[in-house]
């Protein structure tokens, strides 16, 4: 399942291909579009909105919007979520480290806030019964963005002659590599990141050098793991005591 909290409406349009009047005019429209053909590719079984409007980018008047996320009561959105979960009863949920400090966006921070708030109060049979049976979600992660990531590609960048998309202040910039519990293996599913990726046609630009600057099975290769952070657990502490969980499941396999 797939929990989508704003509407998109705030965003940049990052692809010149897509940056028409026409598109400006109906943006929330084409966002949405964009969304359910990546749900389609990725293959989530159904999708979730919570209905707030998108905030914006840090400073902007729209985060002042009362229909924006980041204006949107703790409890409330939180209470919108704890209810899907309750339906849903999910064993993993994954989402946003509260450390953005690279990319402040509020809906992100909001985000992490209501994750945190549903995950304490989910399992709670006391706490507003009547939002569903009580469920304890065994399992939330933060994903993560390995600094490691980004110099590895930078070098094969370097090494194969190319123009490398990362700054030095992005090359120096510390990741939570310190705090990455999980790693798990993904290759053979490059095609399908990609093309969920390029669904988003106003937001990433199909000749982007970041995303797109090293042949498809050279980048599935130089860093072949989508890295999370265990950030808190009902079961326990399920990393081994040397290298990285490889599954999200690790320890959930008899619940």
């Amino acid at each position: 399942m797939l929990v989508t909290c704003t509407g998109g409406e705030e965003g940049d349009i990052n692809n010149p291909a897509m940056d028409r009047p026409e598109v400006k005019e109906n943006l929330a429209q084409i966002r949405r579009e964009e969304l359910d053909n990546a749900i389609r590719i990725i293959g989530y079984d159904r999708l979730y909105l919570l209905g707030y409007r998108d905030s914006g980018m840090p400073g902007e008047p729209s985060n002042s919007n009362p229909d924006s996320f980041a204006q949107a009561p703790l409890e409330e959105a939180g209470d919108k979520l704890i209810a899907i979960i309750r339906r849903e009863k999910p064993q993993v949920m994954v989402t946003y480290h509260e450390d953005q400090a690279g990319y402040p966006h509020p809906d992100h921070l909001k985000v992490h806030d209501i994750s945190v708030y549903a995950y304490d109060r989910s399992g709670d049979p006391s706490y507003r019964p009547e939002l569903g049976e009580a469920h304890q979600i065994s399992k939330i992660y933060y994903s993560a963005w390995a600094s490691g990531r980004v110099r590895a590609f930078h070098e094969k960048f370097v090494e194969l002659g190319i123009k490398s998309p990362f700054p030095e202040d992005r090359l120096n910039r510390l990741g939570n590599d310190h705090e990455i519990t999980t790693r798990i293996d993904v290759r053979g599913y490059f095609r399908i990141r990609k093309d969920a990726l390029l669904a988003h046609a106003t937001q990433i630009d199909p000749k982007s050098n970041f995303w797109f600057g090293l042949p498809d099975e050279v980048s599935e290769e130089v860093w072949p793991w989508d890295d999370y952070i265990l950030a808190r657990s009902a079961v326990g502490n399920t990393k081994p005591e040397e290298g990285f969980e490889e599954d999200l499941f690790a320890g959930l396999e008899d619940k």
